[in-house]
């Protein structure tokens, strides 16, 4: 696994508008490469700041938007069409302005889905969506994500992965259901730490003096079951992304800015 970079930027607006215009021109060298990009989306602040900032971008007319699969990393285990969703935050922020092709946005199962109350059963079906969107030049039963993006939540949670919690120790399944959660809502799905390391870049977002701390413990060497964030890798690059109050606790040894 790739070895943490930072960026550290001045305020929350200006990391959304710098990691937007990041992720386009991630995007669109995918799509020169290898004809389409996948992209894995977050939700929570940071996460949907990101996607107004792409949708407010000028350079976002630059993306083959119909060339573009999208994934989730985690989602609460709500209706379709709930506030709460990340799919439908998402929605609301950037993905309703562009043309996405809908059979290449893969949003997670909702509780008035197929499954019902079966959040297990949501689980493997999205695990079951992965393999099948996974080819042969893929390591394992997801695709080669080109960009996982993570919100990092002050107890150092990403996706739906609590410390302590099993989906965190999770080594063989791709996609879990989660029950307990301490956030509400406590029904979630969630792709677990080996799907998340599966992908060539995982950009880890955090801004507030909410998250500083959080940040300090995962870049400081602590394990992943007590620090989820901790054991966020991508296979080629692994960024933290943050403002300077959720950085406002890292020794300065560790601000080198990451190569572009």
């Amino acid at each position: 696994m790739s070895t943490p970079q930072l960026v550290v930027h001045h305020d929350k607006e200006l990391m959304a508008q710098a990691a937007a215009a990041r992720l386009i021109t991630k995007i669109v060298d995918a799509q020169a490469s290898r004809g389409s990009a996948s992209v894995v989306l977050t939700g929570g602040r940071n996460g949907n700041g990101l996607l107004a900032a792409l949708a407010a971008a000028p350079a976002r007319d630059a993306v083959d938007w119909g060339r573009l699969e999208l994934w989730w990393g985690d989602e609460r285990y709500l209706p379709e069409g709930d506030p709460e969703r990340n799919d439908t935050q998402a929605r609301e922020a950037l993905l309703d302005a562009v043309p996405l092709d809908p059979k290449r946005v893969h949003t997670m199962p909702a509780s008035d889905g197929p499954h019902g109350d079966d959040v297990e059963a949501a689980a493997a079906a999205y695990a079951e969506e992965l393999a099948r969107a996974a080819g042969p030049e893929n390591h394992g039963a997801v695709p080669t994500f080109d960009v996982l993006m993570l919100g990092v939540g002050p107890d150092t949670h990403v996706a739906s992965l609590f410390p302590e919690l099993p989906a965190v120790r999770e080594t063989e399944r791709t996609v879990v259901g989660v029950h307990g959660a301490p956030k509400p809502p406590p029904t979630r799905v969630s792709l677990t730490l080996p799907a998340i390391r599966s992908a060539r870049e995982v950009w880890l977002l955090a801004a507030g003096e909410d998250k500083a701390q959080a940040a300090a413990i995962a870049l400081s060497g602590a394990g992943e079951i007590q620090a989820p964030a901790a054991g966020a890798r991508g296979r080629a690059r692994t960024l933290w992304l943050l403002d300077s109050a959720a950085a406002s606790q890292l020794p300065r040894s560790l601000y080198p800015p990451a190569s572009s």
